[in-house]
């Protein structure tokens, strides 16, 4: 993307001045669309404190570059990415005996109907401050990650079913709010990133991609795929970690998220609809 360096953290002493116009990372750990997601994170934020960040921000550059400028910067210039959806259901949904209320009171379908509701609302949110270009992922093949496959005693090549089936669920419907998004909102363009089947086709063909697995964390503990245990300065570590599809016990390593990225420059329209990032951000809105 012609990017020199990665986006600042907005918690970063240095995200201020003129390094905050070539991008901001508001990611958190354990966060959620919902703000209850990953309570057992002391400091987890959510994507409503996401956007409150971002409207800092957003005041920031009005400063720098006066309102008229910071406005068509934002427009024209920014893509705003959103990755977010799969702690909802680990950290939540799913989590045992801290969630078990939630799935009484909640059945899956209006578990993920109040979750597209939220993010419409987020999204919207974010378009009432400048937003115009954005990505949304969906959420990954959860069942299939070394935690799971670590805590329900899999075999290499199994998944667990409930949250892969949660996840499908929550995919389709966030299929169509970007749909809905985009015939509804003016002047915006909301590019949908099908994650799930990105990352599903390096677990089924890792051996094609260069890797030796796709089951086992490369930096993690406990069990057969080292997946009970989040990596940290007393875990066990792979010899080399371009090797695994997994980095920890949750999140895929950079070598997969590499191939993951060059798939959504590209456009392939299996995976990224209903243009490519490269074409989302030479768009003159």
């Amino acid at each position: 993307m012609g990017q020199q360096h990665y986006a600042v953290p907005f918690l970063d002493p240095n995200s201020a001045g003129q390094v905050i116009l070539y991008g901001v990372n508001y990611a958190s750990g354990g966060g959620g669309i919902m703000n209850a997601t990953g309570q057992i994170f002391v400091n987890r934020l959510s994507m409503d404190i996401h956007i409150d960040y971002f409207n800092i921000t957003r005041k920031q550059i009005d400063k720098l570059l006066g309102a008229s400028k910071a406005r068509e910067h934002v427009m024209k210039k920014s893509i705003f990415s959103i990755t977010i959806g799969s702690n909802n259901f680990l950290n939540n949904y799913l989590l045992p005996v801290l969630s078990i209320g939630a799935r009484v009171s909640q059945s899956p379908d209006a578990f993920v109907d109040d979750l597209i509701s939220h993010l419409r609302s987020q999204v919207t949110r974010l378009y009432q401050l400048d937003a115009r270009k954005f990505i949304i992922g969906n959420v990954g093949p959860i069942g299939c990650i070394p935690y799971q496959r670590t805590i329900n005693q899999l075999n290499e090549n199994e998944c667990v079913a409930l949250p892969n089936q949660l996840a499908l669920q929550y995919n389709a419907k966030l299929k169509d709010l970007v749909a809905e998004l985009n015939d509804n909102i003016p002047g915006a363009t909301f590019v949908h990133a099908n994650v799930y089947d990105l990352v599903m086709e390096l677990i089924t063909n890792y051996d094609i991609y260069g890797f030796n697995t796709a089951s086992k964390a490369c930096c993690g503990n406990g069990g057969q795929y080292a997946g009970i245990i989040p990596c940290g300065p007393t875990s066990s570590l792979c010899e080399d970690r371009d090797k695994h599809v997994f980095w920890d016990p949750y999140h895929p390593s950079e070598a997969a998220s590499v191939i993951i990225a060059k798939q959504l420059l590209q456009g392939d329209p299996k995976y990224v609809s209903p243009m490519g990032l490269k074409e989302l951000q030479d768009l003159d809105l």
